[in-house]
C-alpha cells in the first residue's frame, strides 16, 4: 500500500497531533506501507485559504500513485479546492485524521462561524475520517453532514517510560516542602496558562511552585502577557519557564512532579493528561474538550470549567493540604493509565480502517 500524508511543517514537531500522525507513520511503514509526505509551508490561517488559487498543489497529488491519501484536518484551510477536484476524480479514497476541530476552540461566535464554515466545506470532502476521541467524532457530526466511514482511535499510553508503581507515587506525595506543579503545552492562549497563573494567585505562595514545559516562541505575545502576569502577582519566584524539552528531560519532570494543572479551554483529547497518568501524578483540566474521557472528576484528576479561576484554586489548595487524597488520586490516574490503548493497539486499528476504505475504493 502506498500513503501520502499531508501537514504542515515536519512530523518532527513535538505537539500531540503530530506525534500522533508519526506515531500512525512509523507503524504502517514497519507494516510494509509505504509513506510519503507532502509537506505544506505553515503559515497564517489567511495565507492558508490563498493556497486555493493554486492548482499546482492539486497536480502534485493527481500525478501520485497513492492507494489513500491521509490529510492532518489541521491543513484544512490549505485543501479545499484541491479535495473538490480529487473528490471528482475518484482517484484515491481521501483520509482526515481529526485531532479537534478549529471551530470547537473557545473565541467569539463570528470568528467560530466562518471558521465553522470552512472547516464544514473541508470535511464534505473528505471520504472518511479518523478521530482521536470520542469527542471529536460528535464535533464533526455537529457539522450536519452525511454520515461516512470512521475510525475513533485514542493516542497510546506508551510514547514515555514512566516506571512507577504505587510506592513511588505514595512517596512522591510525603515529600515535604510546596506541591509540585507542572504545566505541559505549547505557551499560547487556548492551553490557558494565564488562567492557571491567575488562580495560584489566589493560593499562599509556600504552598505550590510550577514549572512550564512548552514552547516560549510559538506565540511571543502571549508569552510577553504570561511574564507579566507573573510579575504583577508577584509570582516570579514559583514559576519557572523552561522552554521545549527531550522525552527524557519530559518523563524527569513528569517523574518528579506531584500534579498536571493544563486547564486548556479546548482539547480534542489531551495527551499530556495521559502521559501524567502514567507517571501517578492526577490531572487538572478543563470540561472543555476530551479530558472528560480520560480523567473522572474526583477520582483520578480534577475537571473545572474552562477560566474557572476559582476552581482551579480551590482544587490545588485541597491537593496541597491533603497528601492521601493525592496519594489515592494518583494510584487511581495510574490503574486508568494501564487500561488505556497502547500505540501499537491504536495503529492497528487505524491500519485496519485504511486497508478497508482502499478496498472499498476498488469495487
Amino acid at each position: 500500500m502506498k500513503v501520502g500524508l499531508v501537514i504542515y511543517g515536519s512530523l518532527e514537531i513535538l505537539t500531540g497531533g503530530f506525534i500522533y500522525d508519526r506515531k500512525l507513520v512509523d507503524f504502517i511503514q514497519a507494516h510494509g506501507a509505504i509513506v510519503e509526505v507532502c509537506s505544506l509551508p505553515w503559515r497564517d490561517y489567511a495565507y492558508h485559504l490563498t493556497d486555493n488559487l493554486s492548482y499546482k498543489f492539486f497536480r502534485r497529488l493527481e500525478k501520485s500513485d497513492f492507494d489513500i491519501l491521509l490529510e492532518d484536518e489541521l491543513n484544512h484551510p490549505s485543501l479545499l479546492a484541491a479535495n473538490h477536484l480529487l473528490l471528482n476524480s475518484s482517484k484515491f479514497p481521501v483520509v482526515s485524521i481529526v485531532h479537534h476541530l478549529r471551530c470547537s476552540e473557545l473565541r467569539s461566535n463570528v470568528a467560530n462561524r466562518f471558521y465553522r464554515m470552512i472547516e464544514r466545506m473541508y470535511v464534505k470532502t473528505a471520504d472518511g475520517f479518523i478521530f482521536n476521541s470520542g469527542t471529536t467524532r460528535k464535533s464533526v457530526e455537529t457539522l450536519g453532514l452525511a454520515p461516512k466511514p470512521y475510525v475513533t482511535a485514542y493516542p497510546g499510553r506508551n510514547a514515555l517510560n514512566p516506571g512507577v508503581n504505587s510506592q513511588f507515587i505514595r512517596k512522591r506525595a510525603e515529600d515535604p516542602g510546596p506541591l509540585r506543579l507542572l504545566f505541559v503545552g505549547s505557551l499560547i492562549p487556548r492551553k490557558e496558562l494565564h488562567t492557571l497563573v491567575e488562580a495560584l494567585s489566589h493560593i499562599p505562595r509556600k504552598d505550590w511552585a510550577l514549572r512550564v514545559v512548552g514552547a516560549l516562541e510559538t506565540d511571543k505575545n502571549y508569552t510577553n502577557e504570561v511574564l507579566e502576569r507573573l510579575k504583577r502577582f508577584d509570582l516570579e519566584d514559583n514559576v519557572s519557564l523552561l522552554g521545549s524539552m527531550s522525552g527524557e528531560e519530559l518523563e524527569a519532570e513528569y517523574r518528579n512532579s506531584q500534579v498536571l494543572a493544563v486547564p486548556s479551554s479546548y482539547e480534542g483529547f489531551g495527551i499530556v493528561y495521559l502521559e501524567s497518568m502514567g507517571f501517578g501524578a492526577p490531572p487538572l483540566a478543563s470540561t472543555g474538550g476530551a479530558a472528560s474521557e480520560m480523567i473522572t472528576d474526583g477520582l483520578n484528576g480534577f475537571l473545572v470549567s474552562p477560566g474557572d479561576i476559582k476552581g482551579i484554586a480551590e482544587k490545588i489548595s485541597r491537593l496541597a493540604g491533603d497528601r492521601a487524597l493525592l496519594v489515592q488520586m494518583g494510584e487511581a490516574a495510574l490503574d486508568r493509565f494501564a487500561t488505556h490503548p497502547t500505540w501499537d493497539q491504536s495503529c492497528h486499528k487505524i491500519f485496519n480502517f485504511m486497508k478497508e476504505m482502499v478496498s472499498t475504493s476498488h469495487v
